[in-house]
């Protein structure tokens, strides 16, 4: 007997909101997005056999934010405001919590730098924690491009970065 929908799909419910809210910059239209997401998924649920959950529900999510429309197409502009992850350590000194805060935010702005292509796959490896192979199948491209998408991503956000750095020292 397979798993039920609730035990397979809805542990991923905050994985496809932190994704849709990526993709829209928006917590309403992530949630409309994500809604649309799960019925499509429920619908088509049979046919998830063996593969991942997580994987498969985000390329739903993904899918079902670019099926809105052209006005939706504006992907990644910003990092979302209040991302869990981001949050400040309370146990962290005042000092140390204002570093931490500031490198954040650096991070932030250039992700925001980022071509669409490259921020996609950082996202989705670094802040969701997908596998290559999870990355390409979300994205349905081949895992050499999402193994060559990442590598460049990783490289313009460092050089962004060090430039941000520089910029700083110079003031």
């Amino acid at each position: 007997m397979s798993r039920p929908f609730d035990e397979v799909v809805l542990p991923h419910l905050d994985a496809a909101f932190n994704y849709a809210r990526w993709l829209t910059r928006s917590d309403v239209e992530a949630e409309e997005v994500v809604q649309d997401a799960y019925v499509r998924a429920l619908r088509f649920f049979s046919a998830l056999r063996g593969e991942d959950a997580r994987a498969w529900l985000l390329a739903i999510v993904r899918n079902a934010y670019f099926a809105r429309g052209p006005r939706h197409v504006e992907v990644f502009a910003a990092l979302p405001s209040e991302d869990p992850g981001s949050r400040a350590d309370d146990e962290l000194d005042p000092e140390a919590l204002v570093l931490q805060q500031e490198t954040v935010s650096q991070v932030r702005d250039a992700l925001e730098h980022l071509p669409v292509d490259f921020r996609e796959a950082i996202v989705l490896r670094e802040l969701e924690g997908l596998s290559y192979k999870e990355i390409a199948a979300v994205t349905s491209v081949p895992i050499g491009t999402v193994m060559s998408r990442l590598a460049r991503a990783r490289e313009r956000l460092l050089a962004i970065l060090k430039a941000t750095v520089e910029e700083g020292v110079r003031r």
